[in-house]
């Protein structure tokens, strides 16, 4: 099975008024395309028209939710070829559905770079400046496990690859030999105080054209009055750029662009967990829209394009 990517997350509402009408809101300002809003559904999709479908928690629909409150409740996988439309339930409860994928071909392009030592790729071209994002596709889920191996299994059973791993605490896994550097990654935190391990959603990642979108997409949600978690910053694992902000309707979504991409030739590595090896560096509160500086901190000084007095 040549499984593509995410064609469509769906989540669940809190089941209020209020949380709905955020949610709305939100998917607006993340940048999404809305397609259709009712009392009852909401629906969005990315530039090349992977799916972000939110519903109301007693929607007869929906699959199980493996969490309490607002979350997601079912991932849509987009397969290439002939396939047979089929649903798997991870070892958590989370249903998964496999089907031909629905996405479209796009010609998006990130801005090039010059790096040192090879031939310049932008000439006579200045790299842009986003007043917003507009994200590209569904990069990846993450997720809390309590049982990380049997969900490992589970998930190399469809044909899911190791990419790296913390041993024991996390796993980086990609959908197919020739691909970016996880669409899925499974964590299982230590036991709480009460010996239970949490199950459920992390983050959401939303990849983004180019290391500029994800500054600009961040900068405009923060105008927009929503909350920073962490970023912008970067991610040693997989290379990639990443802003992560509160979701209304389930954890966290991420800005992300970037990310390594990945071969049959690739020999997954191990790492030991730790602040620097999640985030090589990271803003923490993100930077203000307004001031284009990190919130809460005294500003010393001027940009250079400013007067003095």
């Amino acid at each position: 099975m040549n499984i593509e990517g995410i064609d469509a997350i769906i989540y669940c509402s809190d089941g209020t008024q209020a949380n709905w009408d955020t949610a709305r809101r939100f998917f607006n300002d993340w940048g999404l395309k809305e397609q259709a809003f009712s009392s009852t559904e909401q629906r969005y999709e990315t530039l090349n028209g992977a799916q972000v479908i939110v519903r109301l928690p007693d929607d007869p629909s929906l699959a199980p939710a493996i969490e309490s409150g607002a979350t997601l409740r079912e991932v849509v996988w987009g397969v290439q070829g002939e396939v047979t439309r089929f649903e798997a339930t991870d070892p958590h409860g989370l249903r998964h559905r496999f089907q031909p994928s629905a996405k479209r071909s796009i010609a998006q392009r990130g801005a090039p770079t010059n790096p040192w030592g090879i031939e310049p790729q932008r000439i006579n071209d200045p790299s842009p400046i986003y007043e917003r994002a507009t994200p590209v596709e569904i990069g990846h889920v993450v997720l809390f496990t309590d049982r990380l191996q049997q969900a490992v299994a589970f998930y190399e059973s469809l044909g899911f690859l190791v990419s790296d791993s913390y041993p024991g605490r996390g796993v980086f896994m990609r959908c197919g030999a020739d691909a970016g550097h996880h669409d899925l990654f499974l964590l299982q935190l230590p036991p709480a105080a009460d010996g239970k391990s949490k199950v459920g959603l992390n983050h959401i990642a939303f990849t983004v054209r180019d290391i500029h979108e994800v500054f600009g997409g961040g900068m405009a949600m923060s105008r927009a009055g929503w909350k920073t978690q962490l970023g912008p910053g970067r991610h040693p694992i997989s290379s990639a750029y990443f802003w992560y902000f509160e979701c209304p309707v389930g954890a966290l979504i991420e800005y992300n662009a970037d990310e390594d991409h990945l071969t049959a030739a690739w020999q997954p590595r191990e790492f030991e967990p730790g602040p620097t090896v999640f985030a090589e560096w990271a803003i923490d509160g993100g930077i203000d829209g307004h001031t284009r500086r990190q919130p809460k901190v005294a500003a010393g000084g001027q940009f250079l394009t400013e007067k003095r007095p």
